[in-house]
């Protein structure tokens, strides 16, 4: 990598700015569950809905690299956006999040054994569309359920954004008990 940091980095880029510039944040913003399962040794988590919630309150009194981390990358390009605004400088995204670090072989700390939100939205629609398909053998009507899903995910890969994954993402297993925002919010000021 060159002088100033791209908008995204692949895995061995990231390695190679982390160790030529130690003072490297690397910020994940994934739920607490999903960085409690796996993440980066190293990394903070500062989840994506307390970045909605807070980023006006971000002031950036440092020069230090910032590689923003989620499952595959979207989640970390809309904080990028949030994090810009905010006048927060050097953000990048890892490109393919954390598991195209993985699949790289670079280290990973691994915790407690929850679902990735993928994972959890995969679940959650199928089983809705399942209920709605076996159901409407009873109730006709609810045939339409599978419909909405159906429409739902279609949307969501055409705007590149979940709406599932948003409401999941507020369940109580998804989130720490209490989040003390300034103590999230340090990590990246």
């Amino acid at each position: 990598m060159t002088g100033s940091l791209e908008s995204t980095v692949d895995v061995a880029d990231a390695r190679e700015l982390v160790r030529s510039a130690p003072r490297t944040r690397l910020i994940d913003v994934r739920t607490p569950g999903e960085f409690a399962a796996a993440h980066i040794p190293g990394s903070h988590n500062v989840p994506l809905d307390v970045l909605r919630a807070h980023h006006t309150e971000l002031t950036a009194d440092h020069s230090d690299p910032v590689v923003l981390v989620c499952g595959s990358g979207v989640r970390a390009a809309e904080a990028r956006g949030l994090l810009a605004a905010a006048g927060l400088p050097k953000l990048t995204v890892l490109k393919g999040g954390i598991g195209a670090w993985e699949q790289q072989g670079a280290p990973v700390s691994r915790g407690r054994g929850k679902w990735a939100m993928e994972r959890q939205v995969r679940l959650a629609a199928g089983s809705l569309v399942l209920a709605g398909v076996v159901g409407s053998a009873v109730a006709p009507k609810l045939k339409w359920l599978a419909g909405f899903i159906g429409a739902g995910l279609t949307f969501s890969a055409l705007s590149n954004t979940c709406g599932m994954a948003r409401m999941l993402s507020l369940l109580p297993y998804n989130r720490t008990p209490e989040q003390d925002v300034p103590s999230l919010l340090a990590a990246l000021t």
